[in-house]
């Protein structure tokens, strides 16, 4: 029987897929689900282990190869380390119907940031999987084979739980859907105790939003959901999927910005959000001059604070906060922070 290792192993030269045990893919974080960010870091630290994810060994990338990926682009030393916590934290529990076991453990053991090369921009990340993972990736025969650039497109951690789920089934013979009891699928979604407690914001913020973005020209998949009910309760929800005919809208799309991405996707327009400038001050740079004279705090109530040292903090607090300068909301962002603005 082939194992999930070699076909990891013998897919090593694909950039392009990640081959990702189906226990994982299907696991369920029980406690201290992942954010985001943290699922594509645990994708890509899978993806680079390959098919030595089952070894006794210490896995190695730069920060440098990090931040070239898009959809993680903005990641520094500081910033990285609170995802790696997540990832530590992070509960899986992989069931064995045929062992008749239950196994809760976790990914990783240990990561490391060596950035006493920082300066030459020589930050190097390494880290080692827990011996849950490696015991279940080298005893793995069952394996979802995603697309990189799809994951890293992604916008909601429920968009990637549920795209890898699903995923892992994709290639089962006579398969094409699949039921999930309401609190199971919450689960596999990742969906914290007391959030969305009603079902209809739990379809509309989660279900029905992930399966939207799956849907749209940065995935190959097609997903159709059926809620079934008893009485007027929904107590299941079934999900079936389909490989898209026209792949090549998918490669277009994953080719483009990712500014206008929703409105594409919803057939409507959308302007294209201003980035805050990455360097410099924002003196007669718009919006930005405007907002920060309207809404900073003037010095000893008069004077304009000095907008190149007022810039310079907003996008160190940005990069604190893990909040892109190109973010949907950055002009927002900037207008509240700009009103609590210290200049002393």
């Amino acid at each position: 029987m082939v194992k999930t290792i070699q076909v990891a192993a013998d897919r090593a030269h694909d950039q392009t897929k990640t081959v990702l045990p189906a226990e994982v893919a299907q696991g369920v974080y029980i406690k201290h689900a992942p954010s985001l960010q943290a699922l594509k870091l645990m994708h890509l630290m899978i993806a680079k282990a390959g098919g030595r994810m089952a070894d006794d060994v210490r896995h190695e990338m730069r920060l440098s190869d990090l931040k070239k990926i898009n959809g993680m682009r903005n990641h520094t030393r500081q910033t990285v380390v609170p995802l790696f916590e997540e990832l530590s934290a992070a509960v899986l529990t992989i069931n064995d119907a045929e062992k008749m076991t239950t196994t809760v453990g976790g990914l990783l053991d240990q990561a490391t940031i060596d950035y006493r090369h920082e300066v030459s921009g020589n930050v190097l990340i390494s880290w080692t999987f827990r011996t849950t993972f490696k015991e279940m990736a080298r005893d793995s025969n069952h394996w979802a084979i995603l697309d990189r650039q799809a994951v890293f497109h992604l916008t909601s951690k429920y968009s990637v739980l549920l795209f890898q789920h699903i995923c892992s089934l994709t290639n089962l013979k006579h398969i094409t859907s699949k039921r999930f009891k309401v609190a199971d699928l919450r689960m596999m979604l990742g969906v914290p105790e007391g959030k969305f407690a009603r079902f209809s914001n739990l379809k509309k913020d989660a279900i029905e939003a992930a399966i939207a973005e799956i849907n749209s020209d940065i995935t190959r998949l097609h997903l159709t959901v059926i809620y079934h009910k008893v009485g007027r309760a929904v107590t299941e929800v079934e999900i079936a999927w389909e490989v898209k005919e026209d792949l090549t809208k998918v490669k277009d799309e994953l080719d483009r910005p990712k500014v206008g991405r929703k409105a594409r996707r919803d057939g409507t327009t959308e302007t294209p959000v201003a980035a805050f400038p990455a360097s410099g001050s924002v003196k007669d740079t718009q919006p930005w001059d405007r907002i920060a004279r309207d809404n900073a705090p003037r010095i000893d109530g008069r004077h304009v604070p000095d907008l190149r040292v007022l810039a310079d903090t907003f996008r160190k607090w940005c990069v604190e906060k893990s909040i892109p300068l190109d973010a949907a909301s950055i002009e927002k962002t900037f207008t509240t922070w700009c009103k609590s603005y210290s200049a002393r």
